[in-house]
């Protein structure tokens, strides 16, 4: 069927929300796609002034079928599409796969529930909770609630014919006191059923009920002066709170909150999604996403969410994210905070997708970028989650506040990257203030490869002690991009600071992570006094050579494009100096040249 025939039946499509389908000429399904108006997202395909990219104009130029679901809500559709794409998986669509199958945490049906682990998810077993993002996650959650109440662990066949038979008698753990003996009739199964229900809260996420039962039980016993039994409660609420604090990202009273963040390119973009209940995180994911007809970040993004709701079951009403997403739900409330607890959400979620681009660069790039051993040692030194195989270091430099300059060296898998060196000029701080140098310069540099969508470094040191790092800091706030690790090396006893530690980290001095920070700062600091240098000079002798009567802007211009000092000029000649200003002018510069007592051998000879 060709597009005027397609554009036909385009025509005869219903203006309301639904699921549209592209089949090609063998009725194979091409790609699948939502509309909250079906009529007028389809027919954006086969207008005449459509403008597709290449791979949309492939996809209608191979179409010959198009079929179409109504659904009630844009929702709906979104929902549909999501399902659909998983079962048939066409060509043009995002493909939202994963290598892995999480782990789920499952409260058993039968008497006496067990909590088993499993990867494996059959709503007929029992109550299923998470998925949890790694099987370290939920063996942190199995461990507090094998601690907090006592679940047997056994899998025999606890029925009351059985326990009223005496077919079982008590284990190790009975003894151990991690069980109550429910096998043996020594624990009633309303007890026992009582300590599940305040496992289920914890598997849930809701920690805050069960931690007020505890405060309650406690004080209940100490008014009853059974102060044993009150210090066996206390101790549970210790360990709810130790607990806690390993997961509260900003503050408890943020909850019920889905966080989705993306960072975009091509082919590839990156999503992280994250569930948050009383301030904890009790899932997190990351996932790169191939791009098929250069979809925008915020359909994308849209995708995974869907995907990933439908994943952990999550009936939250909140979605933070750091872009603005039109989501189909009205029941939804999306917002890209500014400040505050959810931007710091949002910054880690963020952070999660940046590193998972990384890693998968880096795995792309293959041997090439295989990391140096002494860029390792760096990475073990200051615990950073992937080696710095990118490090910018930057140092100023002026002479009693004037002339005041800064430098930026770039290091690659530990090797200096002089293509990427750069100098500033300091414009706008006045006097000698390093702290503002500092922070104006980072500014600019940072400013730019953000504006560029170039690579970031892995890791950015100052030459300087905290007034230095602080100021680094600040910039990287103003940027957003305070996920970058950022150190700082004081000269005098060579130590190294992290932002908001006000102790140093002390590095052994024969250290191979600390020799190379400080090859790095050196050559840093060797490319600013280097630089500052010659810019001082070329200011003494622009300050001559304006003295000099007869020589004006263009002239001296041109002079200090082709020479750096008066003594190159001297050495020049006549003849030389003639043809760059002229034979004049060249006979004046050398004659007020040999007045100068600091310059010897002008002899002024062609």
């Amino acid at each position: 069927m060709n597009t005027d025939e397609l554009a036909g039946q385009v025509r005869l499509l219903p203006e309301q929300p639904g699921v549209y389908r592209f089949y090609d000429k063998v009725g194979k399904l091409l790609y699948v796609g939502k509309a909250r108006n079906l009529k007028k997202r389809v027919a954006s395909y086969f207008g005449k002034s459509r403008n597709l990219n290449r791979k949309t104009f492939q996809l209608v130029k191979e179409t010959s079928r198009i079929e179409f679901t109504v659904s009630n809500t844009e929702f709906d559709a979104l929902l549909l599409e999501n399902n659909l794409i998983k079962e048939y998986q066409p060509r043009y669509n995002i493909l939202l796969k994963d290598d892995k199958t999480y782990p789920f945490l499952c409260v058993t049906r039968e008497p006496f529930p067990r909590i088993l682990y499993t990867r494996k998810y059959n709503p007929e077993q029992g109550e299923y909770f998470g998925p949890y993002s790694g099987v370290s996650a939920l063996k942190l959650v199995l461990d507090l609630v094998r601690r907090l109440y006592t679940i047997r662990t056994c899998s025999l066949q606890l029925t009351q014919v059985n326990i009223q038979a005496g077919k079982f008698k008590v284990c190790l753990e009975y003894h151990l006191g991690n069980c109550k003996g429910p096998c043996a009739g020594l624990q009633s199964e309303a007890d026992y059923d009582r300590d599940i229900d305040m496992a289920r809260q914890i598997l849930k996420g809701n920690l805050s009920t069960v931690r007020k039962y505890f405060q309650q039980e406690m004080e209940a016993a100490a008014a009853a002066m059974a102060f044993e039994k009150a210090q066996l409660y206390k101790d549970k609420i210790n360990l709810l709170d130790k607990f806690q604090s390993k997961s509260v990202v900003v503050n408890k009273s943020l909850s019920d909150i889905d966080v989705i963040t993306v960072t975009d390119g091509q082919p590839f973009a990156y999503v992280n999604y994250m569930l948050v209940k009383e301030g904890a995180i009790i899932f997190s994911r990351a996932m790169e996403i191939r791009k098929q007809l250069d979809e925008p970040a915020e359909e994308v993004a849209l995708m995974a969410l869907i995907e990933f709701r439908q994943q952990v079951k999550s009936n939250n009403r909140e979605v933070i994210s750091n872009i603005p997403l039109n989501l189909p739900d009205e029941a939804l409330k999306n917002t890209v905070p500014r400040a505050g607890d959810k931007l710091k959400l949002v910054n880690l979620s963020l952070k999660n997708a940046l590193e998972l681009k990384h890693q998968r660069e880096l795995l792309r790039a293959g041997t090439r970028l295989k990391p140096h051993p002494r860029v390792l040692a760096l990475q073990q030194s200051l615990s950073m989650p992937h080696p710095p195989v990118i490090m910018e270091c930057f140092d100023n430099s002026n002479l009693q506040g004037s002339n005041a300059v800064a430098a930026m060296v770039r290091f690659v898998n530990g090797k200096p990257d002089k293509k990427n060196y750069r100098h500033f000029n300091i414009k706008t701080v006045r006097g000698a203030n390093d702290f503002a140098t500092m922070k104006e310069v980072l500014l600019r540099r940072y400013q730019r490869l953000l504006q560029e969508n170039e690579k970031l470094p892995d890791l950015i040191i100052v030459d300087g002690g905290k007034g230095q790092l602080s100021s680094a800091y600040a910039a990287l706030e103003e940027l957003n991009l305070t996920r970058l690790p950022l150190i700082g090396i004081a000269k005098r006893l060579e130590e190294v600071y992290r932002p908001g530690d006000p102790y140093p980290l002390l590095l052994n001095k024969k250290s191979v992570a600390l020799q190379l920070i400080q090859q790095i700062r050196d050559e840093a600091h060797r490319f600013a006094v280097s630089h500052h240098r010659r810019k001082r000079t070329a200011k003494a002798l622009e300050g001559v050579l304006d003295s000099i009567p007869g020589l004006g802007k263009k002239t001296i211009e041109k002079l200090r494009r082709n020479f750096t000092t008066l003594s190159q000029m001297a050495e020049a000649g006549e003849s030389r100096l003639a043809e760059i200003i002229g034979k004049k002018r060249a006979a004046l510069l050398l004659e007020e040249i040999k007045k100068l007592p600091s310059v010897k051998g002008a002899s002024g000879k062609g």
